[in-house]
C-alpha cells in the first residue's frame, strides 16, 4: 500500500513532463515546389495589414502593385522564416512567467560508533526567493523583447513588399526600354547592311560606313544590356515573391504619381508609422527593465529552506533556514554599469535612426523634384522632335531627303522617348522608395 501511494504522485509528476520528439530536416522542402495558386489566393483573402489594400488575387491576370505587395508578404521565404523565429520570443515570455521550481535534498547517515541506534535522516525543501522578487521585471523585459521582435517582423514585411513593388516598377520601365532599343537595333542593323552594299558598289564613303558600324554596335550593346537587366529584375521579383526561378508574372501598368508633400510632413508621419522606430522604442523599454533588474540584483539574494531531520537519537527536528549573500564589495555594480551603458547606447541609436530617417526622406524628396524637372524638360521638346521625324520621313518617301537622314531623325525621337520612359520610371521607383522610408502608403500621406 505504501509503495502504491508513492507511485501515484510520481506518475502524476512524470505525466507533466515534456517528451522529446525528433524533427529532422526535409530532403525536399515544400518551399522549393511551385506554390499553389488556390492557396495563395486564399491567403491573400485572409491576410490583414493596415497598409495592405484588400485585393482579389488572380495569378492568371496582370498583377497590380497592391497584389504584388500582398504576394510578397504571404509567400516570401525569408518572411516565413522570420515569423517562425518570432515564436521564440513568445516562448521566452511564457518562460519568464513560470515560477521557480523548489529544490529538495535528502540525506541519511548511519551511526558507525556510539550508543545512538537510529539512522540520522535529513531533508530540506528550498525555494529561490530572489527569482520571485525579480519575476515582475523579468516578465516585463520578455514582453518588451517579444513586442520588438513583432515590430521588427512588421518592418521586414513592409520593406519586402516595397522591394517587390520596386522590382515590378523596374520591370515595367525596362520592358519599355527593351522595346525601344529593339526597334533602334533593327534600324541600325538594316542601315548598316544597306550601307555595306552601297560601299561595295563604291557609292558610299568609308567614314559613313564606319559611323554606321559604330551606331550598330552601340545599338546592339544597349539592347543586350537592357535585356540582361530585365531578366535580372524578373528573377529578383520571383525570389521576393517566393516563386521558382523563371516564373512568368504578368504586371499591370503603374500610373505616374503626383509630387510628394513637404519633408517635415513626411518625417512627422514616419515617426508615427515606421515600425522599425517602434521596435527601437520597445527595445529601449526592454533595456529599462534590464536596468531595473540589475538594480534589484544588488540586494541580497535570498533562498528559503525548510529543514526536517531525525537525528540518531530519534529526535525529530523541523525549522526554517535562510541563506543570502552580503552585498559588501560587488553589489552587482558591474552589471548595473553594463545595463546603464547599454541603455545609453540604445538611446543614441534611436536618435541616430531618427536623424537618418529625416535625411533619407529629404534626399528622396529632392531626388524626385529633380527627376520631375528632368521629365518636364524631356517632354518639352518631344512634339518638335516628333514633328521633325515625321516630316523627314515624308520627305524621304518623296525622294527629297536620304533615307539615312529620316532614320537618324526617327532615332532621335526614340532616344527622346527612351529618356522620357526612364525619367517616368525613375519617378515611380523613387516614390515607392519614399513610401518605404515613411512607413506608410502614399494614400495615407497628408496633403
Amino acid at each position: 500500500m505504501t509503495l502504491h501511494r508513492a507511485i501515484i504522485p510520481a506518475a502524476l509528476l512524470l505525466s507533466g513532463c515534456a517528451a522529446y520528439t525528433p524533427h529532422p530536416l526535409d530532403s525536399a522542402p515544400a518551399m522549393l515546389s511551385p506554390p499553389s495558386a488556390a492557396v495563395l489566393e486564399a491567403k491573400a483573402d485572409a491576410i490583414r495589414r493596415p497598409w495592405l489594400k484588400p485585393v482579389d488575387l488572380d495569378l492568371s491576370k496582370p498583377l497590380t502593385p497592391d497584389a504584388i505587395a500582398t504576394l510578397a508578404v504571404i509567400n516570401n521565404p525569408d518572411l516565413k522564416a522570420q515569423r517562425v523565429r518570432a515564436g521564440v520570443s513568445d516562448a521566452q515570455v511564457f518562460a519568464a512567467g513560470l515560477l521557480p521550481d523548489p529544490s529538495v535534498s535528502l540525506g541519511a547517515n548511519k551511526v558507525i560508533t556510539g550508543p545512538d541506534p537510529f539512522v540520522d535522516l535529513t531533508s530540506a525543501l528550498g525555494l529561490d526567493i530572489n527569482a520571485l522578487r525579480t519575476r515582475g521585471v523579468t516578465r516585463a523585459k520578455a514582453r518588451a523583447d517579444a513586442r520588438k521582435v513583432r515590430l521588427d517582423l512588421a518592418w521586414a514585411e513592409w520593406q519586402t513588399a516595397g522591394k517587390a513593388r520596386l522590382q515590378a516598377a523596374k520591370i515595367e520601365g525596362l520592358a519599355q526600354i527593351v522595346a525601344l532599343d529593339k526597334a533602334s537595333n533593327e534600324v541600325a542593323q538594316s542601315l548598316l547592311s544597306r550601307l555595306q552594299k552601297a560601299a561595295g558598289r563604291g557609292d558610299v564613303a568609308g567614314d559613313r560606313l564606319q559611323a554606321a558600324r559604330v551606331a550598330a554596335v552601340n545599338a546592339a550593346d544597349a539592347l543586350r544590356k537592357a535585356q540582361s537587366n530585365l531578366v535580372a529584375a524578373q528573377e529578383q521579383l520571383d525570389q521576393l515573391l517566393g516563386f521558382p526561378p523563371g516564373t512568368s508574372v504578368g504586371l499591370a501598368s503603374i500610373r505616374l504619381p503626383g509630387p510628394p508633400p513637404a519633408v517635415e510632413t513626411l518625417f512627422a508621419l514616419a515617426r508615427d508609422s515606421r515600425t522599425d522606430l517602434a521596435a527601437l522604442r520597445a527595445g529601449y523599454q526592454s533595456q529599462e527593465a534590464a536596468v531595473h533588474k540589475a538594480v534589484l540584483d544588488q540586494f541580497p539574494t535570498l533562498n528559503l529552506t525548510i529543514n526536517a531531520n531525525r537525528d540518531s537519537a530519534g529526535n525529530f527536528l523541523l525549522g526554517p533556514a535562510v541563506d543570502f549573500t552580503l552585498p559588501l564589495w560587488n553589489r552587482n555594480r558591474g552589471g548595473i554599469a553594463v545595463e546603464r551603458a547599454t541603455r545609453a547606447a540604445l538611446k543614441a541609436e534611436y536618435d541616430a535612426r531618427l536623424f537618418q530617417t529625416r535625411a533619407d526622406i529629404g534626399a528622396a524628396v529632392a531626388g524626385i523634384r529633380v527627376a520631375r524637372q528632368q521629365l518636364a524638360d524631356a517632354q518639352k521638346r518631344l512634339p518638335e522632335i516628333r514633328h521633325y521625324a515625321e516630316a523627314t520621313r515624308r520627305a524621304a518617301n518623296r525622294g527629297d531627303l536620304s533615307l539615312e537622314t529620316a532614320l537618324n531623325a526617327e532615332q532621335a525621337l526614340r532616344d527622346r522617348e527612351t529618356l522620357i520612359a526612364q525619367s517616368e520610371n525613375d519617378i515611380v521607383q523613387q516614390m515607392i522608395a519614399l513610401e518605404m522610408l515613411t512607413g506608410a502608403p502614399r494614400e495615407a500621406w497628408p496633403q
